[in-house]
């Protein structure tokens, strides 16, 4: 099916869905925050994927403890928590360029800075992680099959268990196919179709056409901000103003794990319908932090290394598999009087991997780093802007979601 700008469908469609403001017209910092959005995000997701050197019983057996907490703390409520916004993020930007371009040239595009680089880092992963834990001593699952080895590369029915955060760009992939369809439709529609993904979401069907519902009900969440100027009025309101919702709602949150985890582990469709309200109040708190830093000194260096960002989000668990096991046993497991703090700085511990790697590929190939990190290290550094400098033209791109 071609789809372009030109044709009648795309007139009609287009005329029925209300110009998109302009998101960089004003004061807000806008490509600053979304650069700014994403390193924390990104971040916050190492915790979830943190070496620990136990097994899953051990875990489980860790979970009362004062570091079973602390790390209950930083994967529930800071890691998973950044999931949101990346999605919203991506919705956001895809907005514009998905009415613009032929369905077919949008397409494209997304599946070089998005399914080629899904593909490749769960190929590198796996013949890496699978190869010292065949060949080596390194605890790690291995394919029983072929057929199940290309399931994991594709990430065609389960995410990927060496690299599973990767699957997000699967999903995301899926929803950019998408877009061209639901950047073209009025309001009214977009907004119905929030609603089919919101019940979708909530509802625990299981539908192989995406892993994780959720992600394409934050992706729309994104389109939708874009078209009201959400991200821009949202400058504007107190900072205590947006972090109130996701402050009151976490106790919740920590409540309900501690009274009632074996109800919410047997309902799985509950918890996760449970888990959405803390996810959007988490996505509003950190945007807002985000627009708050983007002025300041420590957030204009965060945007200096946000073209990182998405190479650190695709290879930092093959880091935490391959580098977690010589330090970890170094410093010792979880339940080991130094582990809090190797836990506390892993995130920074893979920035710092990961910009070695960057490093490394653009001076072996510029090529193949842009390949890998979603075409972020294929272009040039961003110039530095003066303090206080708000942007006027342009927008950061969150995983793989370069127009």
């Amino acid at each position: 099916m071609h789809l372009s700008p030109t044709s009648d469908v795309s007139r009609r469609m287009t005329a029925a869905s209300p110009p998109a403001p302009n998101p960089l017209a004003g004061d807000p910092p806008t490509r600053e925050a979304i650069g700014i959005a994403r390193v924390l995000c990104i971040l916050g997701i190492v915790y979830v994927h943190a070496w620990t050197g136990l097994d899953g019983d051990q875990l489980a057996k860790m979970d009362s403890t004062h570091q079973g907490i602390v790390r209950w703390v930083l994967i529930e409520l800071v890691g998973r928590s950044a999931v949101p916004l990346l999605g919203a993020i991506s919705g956001w930007l895809s907005g514009p360029s998905a009415r613009k371009r032929s369905y077919g040239a949008f397409v494209k595009v997304k599946a070089r800075t998005i399914l080629a680089p899904m593909l490749l880092w769960n190929v590198i992963a796996m013949v890496l992680v699978c190869g010292f834990a065949h060949w080596g001593t390194l605890a790690a699952p291995v394919p029983s099959s072929i057929g199940e080895a290309f399931d994991w590369i594709g990430c065609v029915t389960q995410p990927n268990p060496i690299n599973v955060q990767i699957s997000f760009l699967r999903d995301l992939f899926l929803c950019m196919c998408a877009a061209p369809l639901l950047a073209r439709l009025s309001n009214r529609w977009l907004w119905a179709a929030w609603g089919f993904a919101l019940l979708w979401s909530a509802s625990g069907i299981v539908f192989p056409l995406l892993l994780r519902p959720p992600i394409l009900l934050f992706f729309l969440s994104g389109m939708l901000a874009r078209r009201n100027g959400t991200a821009e009025r949202i400058a504007g309101w107190p900072l205590w103003v947006c972090l109130l919702p996701y402050l009151l709602i976490a106790p919740a949150k920590i409540a309900a794990s501690s009274f009632y985890d074996a109800w919410l582990k047997a309902h799985v469709a509950a918890a996760d319908a449970i888990d959405l309200p803390i996810r959007f109040a988490a996505a509003l708190a950190l945007w807002r932090i985000a627009l708050a830093l983007a002025p300041r000194p420590f957030g204009r260096r965060i945007v200096g290394i946000e073209r990182y960002a998405f190479l650190l989000f695709c290879c930092h668990l093959a880091l935490i598999w391959l580098l977690g096991p010589p330090i970890g046993h170094a410093i010792g497991k979880m339940g080991t009087p130094l582990y809090p703090v190797f836990l506390l700085v892993q995130p920074l511990l893979a920035l710092g991997g990961t910009i070695i790697i960057g490093r490394a590929l653009e001076a072996i190939s510029r090529p193949t780093a842009g390949l890998l990190s979603g075409g972020r290290l294929a272009s040039p550094r961003p110039p530095r802007l003066p303090r206080g400098a708000a942007s006027a033209k342009g927008a950061a791109s969150p995983p793989g979601a370069s127009s």
